[in-house]
């Protein structure tokens, strides 16, 4: 029995239950496979839940407002993800006629989507013959083959793909798509994995040679860097002072406060002088300025050390041509960044 047949006999019996699989719609499996990036399948699965319950078609997720699908996003992070979702979605709706494309070669050119999520909804959804290769099957090859080159390099990312392609069960692309991912998720993992379950054990060179342990290879990562922020909350009676960030930067679209970058010593007199500087048209009495809380954030290549400073003002805030005048009743239909989630939460803002 051939490799891709052991894989899809097992997955046939020990697969979960995920509402992605039991769907053809390209939309929603387009839709899981974008969630699922960077994501856990049980962190995902709510957030999956919450868009197909929302927009449950591809027309209402392309008429929705950005600050709406982003709302839904909030807690996933990597927000581009949920932009190119929405653009892709209108570029569908628009022109295309609301017809999701039906071919990998089509696929490939909406915004956000790559070569594994193409293959994966064509194979999911079409059952073309394109093999997947992300994270889990990266994982699952490089010990069943015992292969030596880095995952994340050039010459890996093509040597994993001519393997993939090669082993893909052409009439059955879908399922075995779905095993051997599953097969990474479940079994194949990235420790402690359950070599003992393995379907495939007897074909796995990475165990015959005891090297499980030392695959896959990965290039060493970039250094992180640091980025220092502080956070000034202006804050009235009733209401709170945000932006929407705009530029092309980290977190567009979503909102958070003023603020100081990469300042040292920052105290409370640099803190009233930035705002009255910034938004000198608020026109308020400053009555406190305050640090409240530190956190430390981790980004995919940066961490993030902030410090939220809470300035209680006297008289009503209006708002700016950038700074808009948020009522605490509703702060929590705002899209915010986890870290600005985190501090609302703590300083009961929420």
């Amino acid at each position: 029995m051939e490799v891709n047949e052991q894989l899809i006999t097992w997955y046939l019996t020990e697969k979960r239950d995920l509402p992605w699989r039991n769907t053809k719609d390209p939309y929603k499996i387009w839709l899981s496979e974008i969630i699922l990036q960077q994501t856990r399948v049980e962190q995902g699965l709510e957030y999956y839940l919450r868009f197909v319950n929302t927009f449950p078609t591809i027309g209402l997720l392309a008429k929705a407002d950005e600050e709406q699908v982003l709302k839904l996003w909030q807690g996933l992070g990597y927000y581009s993800r949920a932009r190119n979702l929405h653009t892709a979605a209108k570029y569908v709706d628009s022109e295309l006629g609301g017809i999701f494309p039906a071919e990998y070669d089509t696929i490939i050119n909406l915004k956000g989507v790559g070569p594994y999520t193409a293959a994966a909804i064509a194979s999911f959804a079409f059952k073309e013959a394109k093999a997947v290769v992300d994270g889990n099957v990266f994982r699952v090859l490089s010990r069943l083959f015992d292969i030596k080159t880095p995952i994340n390099s050039t010459e890996g990312r093509k040597e994993f793909q001519n393997l993939a392609d090669g082993i893909l069960n052409q009439s059955k692309p879908d399922i075995h798509n779905q095993a051997i991912m599953e097969l990474g998720a479940l079994i194949c993992k990235p420790t402690n994995p359950k070599c003992d379950q393995c379907p495939v054990q007897s074909k796995c060179l990475g165990f015959a040679k005891k090297t499980v342990k030392e695959r896959p290879i990965k290039l060493k990562k970039t250094k992180v860097s640091i980025r220092k922020i502080d956070y000034v909350v202006v804050e009235g009676e009733d209401h709170l002072l945000m932006r929407k960030r705009s530029e092309n930067d980290i977190w567009q679209g979503l909102y958070d406060f003023i603020s100081l970058e990469n300042r040292e010593d920052v105290n409370s007199s640099d803190v009233v002088n930035h705002v009255q500087t910034t938004i000198p048209e608020i026109g308020v009495k400053s009555i406190e300025a305050a640090p409240f809380r530190s956190y430390k954030h981790l980004l995919s290549h940066r961490k993030i050390e902030a410090r939220f400073w809470r300035l209680k003002v006297s008289g009503t805030l209006e708002p700016s041509e950038i700074y808009k005048v948020i009522p605490k009743a509703k702060i929590g239909e705002v899209a915010v960044p986890r870290l600005i989630h985190k501090f609302l939460e703590d300083s009961e803002l929420l």
